[in-house]
């Protein structure tokens, strides 16, 4: 299918070479066909790189770093000369239903105030992770994410995670914000709400990065579209429940994340008003690093040099957002989706 808009995708690899072929298979399948791959592969030692090597031809564009720059820094790299009208920020472990960015950019393109827009992924299990199953398994199936949404003590959870899909999550809605696995974006909405040169916050290097940029989008008035029609399968390793046989360095990351998605995007009259939910999952958090997880500690020092950083952009921020601290608070109250009337 040919349309007018153009898309570029933006992979990021690293040890990889598990998934990545049938995430760009999924890629060669797809109805749309307006679109440019482009790879930035962080310093892979297994075999990623044959991989890619062997999609050449595909690809855009790869660049092979000789160091982990971290997933946010690693797309900053591909987004910085983009020229496209949408830019699909995609895991390696994904696979995409061969309908995935017909149906998101015919979305996006009737939704002008939208700026991201995400689809149905189920968890991606071994056999039932064939692209030409998705439709006939759909009900059968674990969901992954049906978008992003907050609590009231700020932990962001993926809609539908975990729960055997009956159609509960079938509706064309609004949400909060598209995990970073597949998250369709809008280009001009990406150069709204860019810090300097980075679209992703590289102070993040990996985790809780998708859900930074959808606040600031939020911020901006841009709209997430969710659409069940488009589907996938994602495999996703990181899972609270699969915390104490993670990396060190993903716990890390995603303790000091914690705390640097809300110096950046938290107004005072919403922490106010969730100060006690707030502040005891802060303190659990805080003494559970302490007793149990002390690799997680030396986050502190990369949040305390990342905070004059964050603080300026908070500032920068508040001064160009167009919507008020009382038209976005609904969402942190564990509101999980909007009509699209609303």
């Amino acid at each position: 299918m040919v349309m007018s808009s153009t898309v570029r995708i933006s992979i990021v690899t690293y040890n990889s070479g598990q998934h990545l072929k049938r995430c760009l298979e999924s890629l060669e399948k797809q109805t749309f066909s307006n679109f440019e791959v482009h790879i930035f592969d962080n310093a892979s030692n297994d075999n990623t790189v044959s991989i890619i090597t062997g999609f050449r031809p595909f690809l855009k564009s790869v660049h092979f770093s000789k160091t982990n720059l971290g997933f946010c820094a690693a797309h900053n790299r591909i987004l910085g000369s983009t020229s496209s009208d949408y830019v699909l920020v995609l895991n390696p472990d994904v696979i995409l239903d061969a309908r995935f960015l017909e149906i998101l950019v015919a979305e996006m393109d009737r939704n002008p105030d939208a700026g991201t827009a995400t689809g149905k992924l189920y968890r991606w299990h071994g056999a039932t992770s064939d692209t030409d199953a998705l439709p006939a398994l759909s009900k059968q199936l674990e969901l992954d994410s049906t978008g992003i949404y907050f609590t009231r003590s700020q932990r962001h959870f993926d809609r539908g995670s975990g729960e055997i899909d009956a159609g509960r999550y079938n509706r064309n809605e609004y949400v909060f914000g598209a995990s970073g696995a597949a998250a369709l974006c809008r280009s001009s909405m990406l150069d709204d709400i860019r810090d300097g040169m980075e679209y992703f916050d590289e102070s993040f290097f990996a985790y809780r990065e998708d859900a930074d940029l959808a606040w600031r989008a939020q911020w901006m008035g841009w709209r997430c579209l969710y659409i069940p029609e488009a589907r996938g399968f994602h495999e996703r390793k990181v899972l609270p429940s699969r915390r104490s046989s993670l990396p060190d360095a993903i716990n890390m990351h995603s303790f000091k994340n914690r705390f640097l998605l809300r110096i950046k995007n938290m107004d005072a009259g919403t922490y106010m008003r969730n100060f006690i939910p707030i502040t005891s999952r802060d303190i659990a958090a805080i003494v559970y690093v302490l007793l149990v997880e002390r690799s997680s500690l030396a986050g502190i020092a990369l949040l305390l040099r990342a905070i004059p950083k964050a603080r300026a952009a908070r500032q920068a921020l508040k001064k160009r957002r167009r919507l008020t601290p009382r038209e976005i608070r609904p969402w942190f109250t564990g509101q999980k989706s909007k009509s699209l009337q609303a």
